[in-house]
């Protein structure tokens, strides 16, 4: 697996609580955007998030963030069929 699997097109946009979370890098996790460990195999590995104060956060769940885990926009950019 080259690439990882577009897990949705828009951001999952939630309020955290400080602490360390491991987020879902390849697309396959069930549990998105969090990851259940369905990456094995493939080449990938989560993206840790730590949070040191409650806010908002949008996370990635196109995977093709350059900063991952966190969205910034790239998946406005994706073609419709990736």
């Amino acid at each position: 697996m080259d690439k990882p699997k577009l897990a949705g097109s828009k951001p999952a946009v939630l309020d955290l609580e400080p602490g360390s979370y491991a987020c879902c890098a390849c697309g396959l996790s069930q549990d998105q955007p969090w990851c259940d460990g369905s990456h094995k195999g493939t080449g990938f590995s989560p993206k840790m998030l730590t949070v040191e104060t409650r806010k908002t956060y949008a996370l990635c769940m196109c995977k093709h963030s350059a900063a991952m885990p966190l969205c910034d926009g790239t998946h406005s950019k994706l073609p419709k069929e990736e």
